[in-house]
């Protein structure tokens, strides 16, 4: 089973926002799974799922 993976474009668009928040969420801490490969930042698919998950169950308010 191969993980699928976001940029950070990718992860913005998907959260309705802009690239430089989705890099200050990484920067706080606040989005799990953020990784570099080379020159890009990459979130699987998974982890993100999850934390919706998460998010949710706790009220929050992810997008």
């Amino acid at each position: 089973m191969s993980t699928r993976y976001l940029t950070t474009k990718e992860v913005a668009e998907r959260y309705r926002t802009v690239p430089s928040t989705v890099r200050y969420w990484k920067h706080i801490g606040y989005i799990p799974g953020a990784m570099k490969r080379g020159r890009q930042t990459l979130y699987p698919v998974d982890v993100l799922d999850r934390w919706d998950a998460e998010q949710l169950e706790a009220g929050g308010n992810a997008a």
